[in-house]
Protein backbone atom coordinates (compact mmCIF):
# COMPACT_ATOMS: atom_id res chain seq x y z
CA UNK A 1 0.00 0.00 0.00
CA UNK A 2 1.16 3.53 -0.78
CA UNK A 3 0.81 6.69 1.31
CA UNK A 4 1.19 9.25 -1.48
CA UNK A 5 -0.17 8.30 -4.91
CA UNK A 6 0.09 10.55 -7.97
CA UNK A 7 -2.36 10.19 -10.87
CA UNK A 8 -1.31 12.27 -13.89
CA UNK A 9 -4.41 12.92 -15.98
CA UNK A 10 -4.53 13.63 -19.69
CA UNK A 11 -7.96 14.30 -21.12
CA UNK A 12 -7.22 12.57 -24.42
CA UNK A 13 -9.91 10.12 -25.53
CA UNK A 14 -7.68 7.04 -25.45
CA UNK A 15 -6.53 7.58 -21.83
CA UNK A 16 -8.56 5.88 -19.09
CA UNK A 17 -8.34 8.29 -16.16
CA UNK A 18 -11.24 6.63 -14.33
CA UNK A 19 -9.45 3.27 -14.31
CA UNK A 20 -6.28 4.98 -13.07
CA UNK A 21 -8.29 6.53 -10.21
CA UNK A 22 -9.81 3.16 -9.31
CA UNK A 23 -6.36 1.58 -9.12
CA UNK A 24 -4.97 4.51 -7.13
CA UNK A 25 -7.74 4.07 -4.58
CA UNK A 26 -7.15 0.32 -4.40
CA UNK A 27 -3.41 0.65 -3.74
CA UNK A 28 -3.58 3.66 -1.42
CA UNK A 29 -2.92 2.97 2.24
CA UNK A 30 -5.60 3.86 4.75
CA UNK A 31 -5.23 7.58 5.37
CA UNK A 32 -3.03 7.97 2.28
CA UNK A 33 -3.49 10.74 -0.24
CA UNK A 34 -4.11 10.82 -3.97
CA UNK A 35 -3.09 13.79 -6.11
CA UNK A 36 -4.57 14.25 -9.57
CA UNK A 37 -2.09 16.20 -11.68
CA UNK A 38 -2.61 17.74 -15.09
CA UNK A 39 0.28 19.32 -16.97
CA UNK A 40 -0.63 22.12 -19.36
CA UNK A 41 1.92 22.02 -22.16
CA UNK A 42 3.43 25.33 -23.25
CA UNK A 43 2.19 26.61 -26.59
CA UNK A 44 4.57 28.16 -29.12
CA UNK A 45 4.60 31.96 -29.06
CA UNK A 46 3.30 32.19 -32.64
CA UNK A 47 0.18 30.23 -31.64
CA UNK A 48 -0.62 32.16 -28.48
CA UNK A 49 -0.93 35.48 -30.29
CA UNK A 50 -4.05 34.12 -32.04
CA UNK A 51 -5.72 33.10 -28.77
CA UNK A 52 -7.70 35.31 -26.38
CA UNK A 53 -5.64 36.92 -23.62
CA UNK A 54 -7.40 34.87 -20.93
CA UNK A 55 -7.10 31.49 -22.66
CA UNK A 56 -4.77 30.06 -19.99
CA UNK A 57 -7.07 31.03 -17.13
CA UNK A 58 -10.09 29.52 -18.90
CA UNK A 59 -8.19 26.34 -19.71
CA UNK A 60 -6.96 26.04 -16.11
CA UNK A 61 -10.52 26.50 -14.79
CA UNK A 62 -11.93 23.88 -17.18
CA UNK A 63 -9.18 21.39 -16.35
CA UNK A 64 -9.58 21.95 -12.61
CA UNK A 65 -13.32 21.36 -12.98
CA UNK A 66 -12.73 18.11 -14.88
CA UNK A 67 -10.23 16.86 -12.30
CA UNK A 68 -12.54 17.82 -9.44
CA UNK A 69 -15.38 15.84 -11.03
CA UNK A 70 -13.07 12.84 -11.34
CA UNK A 71 -12.14 13.03 -7.66
CA UNK A 72 -15.38 14.27 -6.10
CA UNK A 73 -16.18 11.03 -4.25
CA UNK A 74 -12.56 10.24 -3.31
CA UNK A 75 -11.42 10.97 0.23
CA UNK A 76 -8.16 12.85 0.71
CA UNK A 77 -7.70 13.70 -2.97
CA UNK A 78 -6.07 16.90 -4.24
CA UNK A 79 -6.20 18.50 -7.68
CA UNK A 80 -3.11 20.21 -9.11
CA UNK A 81 -2.73 21.94 -12.48
CA UNK A 82 0.75 23.02 -13.55
CA UNK A 83 2.48 24.16 -16.72
CA UNK A 84 5.47 22.49 -18.35
CA UNK A 85 6.66 19.52 -20.37
CA UNK A 86 4.43 16.58 -19.44
CA UNK A 87 6.89 13.79 -18.58
CA UNK A 88 9.55 16.00 -17.00
CA UNK A 89 6.98 17.92 -14.94
CA UNK A 90 5.31 14.71 -13.71
CA UNK A 91 8.70 13.32 -12.65
CA UNK A 92 9.75 16.55 -10.94
CA UNK A 93 6.41 16.87 -9.12
CA UNK A 94 6.61 13.26 -7.92
CA UNK A 95 10.10 13.71 -6.55
CA UNK A 96 9.41 17.09 -4.91
CA UNK A 97 6.18 15.82 -3.31
CA UNK A 98 7.50 12.52 -1.95
CA UNK A 99 5.21 10.42 -4.12
CA UNK A 100 5.67 6.67 -3.59
CA UNK A 101 3.63 5.47 -6.59
CA UNK A 102 2.53 7.01 -9.88
CA UNK A 103 -0.56 5.53 -11.55
CA UNK A 104 -0.58 6.66 -15.18
CA UNK A 105 -2.98 5.83 -17.99
CA UNK A 106 -1.37 5.03 -21.32
CA UNK A 107 -2.51 4.36 -24.85
CA UNK A 108 -1.50 1.62 -27.21
CA UNK A 109 1.82 2.69 -28.70
CA UNK A 110 1.98 3.79 -32.32
CA UNK A 111 4.93 4.26 -34.62
CA UNK A 112 5.61 7.76 -33.29
CA UNK A 113 6.11 6.29 -29.81
CA UNK A 114 8.87 3.99 -31.00
CA UNK A 115 10.89 6.96 -32.20
CA UNK A 116 9.95 9.66 -29.67
CA UNK A 117 8.56 7.76 -26.68
CA UNK A 118 5.29 8.46 -24.93
CA UNK A 119 4.84 10.33 -21.68
CA UNK A 120 4.04 7.10 -19.83
CA UNK A 121 7.17 5.41 -21.19
CA UNK A 122 9.35 8.30 -20.06
CA UNK A 123 7.77 8.28 -16.62
CA UNK A 124 8.33 4.52 -16.29
CA UNK A 125 11.97 4.81 -17.36
CA UNK A 126 12.91 7.74 -15.14
CA UNK A 127 10.68 7.67 -12.04
CA UNK A 128 12.39 7.17 -8.69
CA UNK A 129 9.25 5.53 -7.26
CA UNK A 130 6.91 2.71 -8.26
CA UNK A 131 4.86 3.24 -11.43
CA UNK A 132 1.65 1.44 -12.37
CA UNK A 133 0.60 1.80 -16.02
CA UNK A 134 -3.08 1.42 -16.96
CA UNK A 135 -4.12 0.51 -20.51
Amino acid sequence: MYDNVLVPVSFEADRNARAAMEIAQAIRAEGGKITLLHVMEHLPQYATEYLPADHLEKARADITSGLSALSESVKNADVVVVEGHSARTILDYAEESGVDCIVIASHRPGMQDYFLGSTAARVVRHAKCAVHVVR
